[in-house]
């Protein structure tokens, strides 16, 4: 299960957060987010994946991000088109495309995608975009029959292991942890982090050994 650190900007922060082995970083570039990049910043991770997060940016924009930071993936968390993502994909960049999650009937708009991204990323539904750092049901994800792995987000935080340990859904692949980590906006406590990530990983295990 891969685990992905959202929402980062400072260096030294960067630097003890990949130390942790995690998999992929997020990186966010929506101007009304606290954890907006603005440039950047003297150190990005070489040993892990790193994803750029838009909200409805054109593709020149993204584009850009892509060469200034060299990012692997873009997290779309707008109304971005199924033709966006293939002209990203064809671009060499992977798509990982947002939903926000409210009730079952969210599902249905993931069929549209099916193809055009490399992941899909459940949120939970808010008014405004990013999320809301509050979880959602995710037994509603038991109706996602989709053939697209998925990162599960919303409102995992340090006492979500026990919940992650009961959650099974054949494509979940991962986690998304942001704000639940955080001492302040795009900083996040590694020492919380260490933990968590310790702990669901070893149950992680556990659970495969179970199944075997």
């Amino acid at each position: 299960m891969m685990i992905k650190v959202c929402g980062m900007r400072d260096p030294a922060n960067i630097r003890a957060v990949e130390s942790l082995g995690i998999d992929m970083m997020g990186f966010i570039f929506y101007p009304k987010s606290s954890r907006y990049v603005a440039s950047r910043p003297d150190y990005l991770p070489a040993s892990l994946k790193k994803v750029g997060v838009f909200v409805n940016a054109d593709e020149e924009e993204i584009l850009s991000r892509v060469g200034v930071f060299g990012l692997d993936f873009v997290q779309l968390h707008g109304s971005e088109s199924t033709e966006l993502c293939d002209s990203l994909r064809a671009a060499g960049v992977s798509v990982i495309k947002v939903f926000s999650v409210a009730s079952s009937d969210d599902l249905k708009l993931c069929a549209a995608y099916e193809g055009h991204a490399d992941l899909f990323l459940f949120d939970t539904r808010c008014d405004q975009y990013g999320g809301s750092g509050a979880s959602f049901d995710w037994t509603i994800l038991d109706a996602y029959n989709g053939g697209t792995q998925f990162l599960l987000s919303g409102g995992i935080g340090p006492s979500s292991v026990a919940g992650l340990r009961s959650f099974h859904h054949p494509k979940c692949c991962g986690v998304d942890l942001n704000s639940r980590f955080e001492i302040s906006p795009a900083n996040k406590d590694v020492e919380l982090l260490e933990r968590f990530i310790k702990e669901y990983r070893n149950e992680a295990c556990t659970a495969s050994e179970k199944e075997i």
